[in-house]
């Protein structure tokens, strides 16, 4: 949490349409505070890097690299990060993938 006693969530995902109603979803909790809209791997770690979020939100298929390479790297960089996956890639490898690399969440978007 903040110091405002809020929870600070990035959203990556390629989609901008995902990003737009989840983020508008999300920010009607007036305990979560969006700090970062990523549309692609580079952008979703610069977020995690310098905002510090509580949780992060992600795709495991967007530009640059897939989303499972950026949960290891978000967990390397900041362990109690809460990452919730949320894809259209539901299948048990996927999964099994995810929460051997460490995800705290995995969601079907279907």
């Amino acid at each position: 949490m903040n110091s405002t006693g809020k929870i600070d969530v990035v959203i990556a995902d390629d989609s901008p349409l995902v990003r737009e109603r989840l983020g508008n979803m999300l920010s009607e909790d007036p305990n979560i505070n969006i700090v970062g809209l990523a549309r692609d791997s580079l952008e979703a770690l610069s977020f995690v890097e310098y905002k510090k979020p509580d949780a992060v939100v992600l795709d495991i298929r967007m530009p640059g690299a897939n989303g499972i390479e950026v949960l290891k790297k978000i967990k390397k960089m900041s362990p109690s990060t809460v990452v919730i996956i949320l894809t259209n890639y539901p299948g048990s490898q996927y999964k099994t993938m995810c929460y051997k690399s460490g995800v705290d969440y995995f969601f079907d978007k279907s």
